[in-house]
């Protein structure tokens, strides 16, 4: 009988294989993504085994987060009272056409704990100028305290503005929380939030890297972009801090992207959220909880729901909104996404809707910020082109905007992309928002936009050459590890 010997590489395939298929398999990810790692794993394994270990790993059944039994008390009776009201058709709407959206409004209910509050006021940005002067003014305005929540600041005159604005309200005694996420904040130096912590500010940081540049959760990033003052005021949307968002990089030029400004009660869901992720990453309980959630004079009559997201939750919410929006619309869908990498549910109910009829349409950028994003986007384009879903490639700047709005009345801004990395594994968070005036403003945009765009039309996709057809097929190939 042959003995059979095995080299150290052997022995290592073998070990790299065989652990990496029990953590996929273990994890459960979606089938196509387990598709890729094994592929990235029989051809690579060494490597594929440690990517695996940066990018793989799936957070989705640990709770990160959780409520203490006084805020369960707190939040509970309001969930449960508008569930009753809503089973019962008993929950009066400010407008009528809201009623349309009631199973959506109950989803987001039910599965994301998710207030409906229909006595907002919503002010809409998509320019970051006017935003940043915005939110310095409010910041300037502050008496009691300042929360912030974003992916990414800058060390630049514009993210040092925003610190040193910060810095003089600290020192006034207004209370100062900043929290960033590890990935996006990875090049900030020590000493950038120096001033504001020796001014009584707090900073704190999602996800850091236990070594410098080295981060084991690298592939969770806490997406959220959210800005508290006072209980009256809240901003939420795609822009970061920095001077590429200002429209005052030269590589990207101007910049356009979607942001709110929100006054009323829907404010006590984003300071909901920003507390439990202080909490995560502060390691420190939250003094005074009630302190954060005044009762508020209506502001409007603007309905809408603040909806998170992240690997740690049992549903994709965020996901499952935006394919309840797109199966409800029976006039118009617009959408614009920077990272356009849907999944097969959402790619499937586009085509669906375009079929049916309804008028669909979807900006992405015309410039790339990541070498495989931009291909991988274009390669779901053909199977819409060939439904009917017309496609725009906006050429004035870069697009980061993010947003969906149907039938001028339904509509979605936030920090989630179009994209698995948002439905799955990125912390997002996305104001749902019922209301005419906010869609037909967010429409208008679209169709100004789209002056500034290229449409993509199907002679046009076929017409390709082969290079990239290949670069969109290996990228197509690697999109469910992007």
């Amino acid at each position: 009988m042959e003995t059979i010997t095995l080299s150290w590489l052997d022995i290592i395939f073998l070990i790299n294989i065989g652990l990496a298929a029990i953590l996929i398999i273990v994890e459960r990810h979606q089938p196509e993504t387990t598709m890729a790692w094994l592929l990235l794993l029989l051809f690579l394994p060494v490597l594929g085994f440690l990517l695996y270990l940066f990018l793989g790993q799936n957070l989705r059944r640990k709770r990160l987060f959780f409520l203490k039994e006084e805020e369960e008390r707190e939040i509970y009776p309001a969930l449960n009272f508008q569930d009753l009201c809503l089973h019962h058709n008993l929950l009066p709407f400010n407008d009528q056409r809201t009623v349309e959206y009631q199973d959506l409004i109950h989803m987001h209910l039910t599965s994301n704990q998710a207030l409906f509050t229909q006595d907002n006021h919503v002010e809409m940005f998509n320019d970051g100028q006017e935003l940043h002067q915005h939110m310095l003014h409010s910041i300037s305005m502050a008496e009691e305290y300042i929360h912030m929540e974003y992916y990414i600041i800058r060390n630049d005159e514009t993210g040092r503005e925003i610190i040193e604005a910060l810095t003089r309200k600290a020192r006034e005694g207004v209370q100062v929380w900043f929290l960033y996420d590890g990935m996006g904040g990875i090049r900030l130096p020590r000493k950038f939030f120096r001033s504001l912590t020796r001014a009584g500010g707090k900073v704190a940081c999602f996800f850091p890297p236990f070594l410098p540049y080295i981060n084991l959760r690298i592939n969770y990033r806490n997406h959220r972009k959210i800005c508290l003052i006072d209980g009256k005021l809240a901003y939420v949307g795609g822009f970061n801090i920095g001077d590429e968002y200002l429209g005052l990089s030269p590589r990207f030029g101007y910049w356009r992207d979607t942001h709110l400004c929100l006054r009323g009660s829907a404010i006590h869901g984003l300071q909901f959220r920003f507390l439990l992720d202080w909490r995560f990453a502060a390691r420190e309980p939250i003094r005074h909880v009630e302190d954060y959630f005044p009762f508020h004079e209506p502001a409007g009559s603007q309905a809408l729901q603040i909806v998170s997201s992240g690997p740690d939750a049992k549903w994709a919410s965020i996901h499952n909104g935006f394919l309840k929006l797109i199966s409800q619309a029976r006039d118009h869908v617009y959408i614009q996404s920077p990272y356009f990498i849907p999944d097969a549910s959402i790619q499937e109910a586009l085509k669906i809707a375009a079929l049916s009829g309804v008028d669909v349409r979807l900006m992405i950028p015309g410039k790339r910020d990541h070498p495989f994003v931009l291909p991988a986007s274009l390669s779901y384009v053909g199977e819409l082109l060939e439904a009917g879903v017309r496609c725009f490639q906006y050429k004035k700047g870069f697009l980061h905007s993010k947003m969906i709005t149907i039938d001028n009345f339904a509509s979605s801004v936030g920090t989630a992309n179009m994209d698995r990395r948002s439905f799955y594994l990125n912390f997002e968070i996305n104001a749902f928002i019922y209301d005419e005036a906010a869609a037909r403003q967010l429409t208008q945009w679209f169709i100004e936009d789209m002056e500034n765009s290229e449409e993509i039309t199907l002679e046009k996709y076929r017409q390709r050459s082969l290079i990239p057809r290949i670069r969109e097929g290996i990228s197509r190939l690697l999109s469910p590890l992007l």
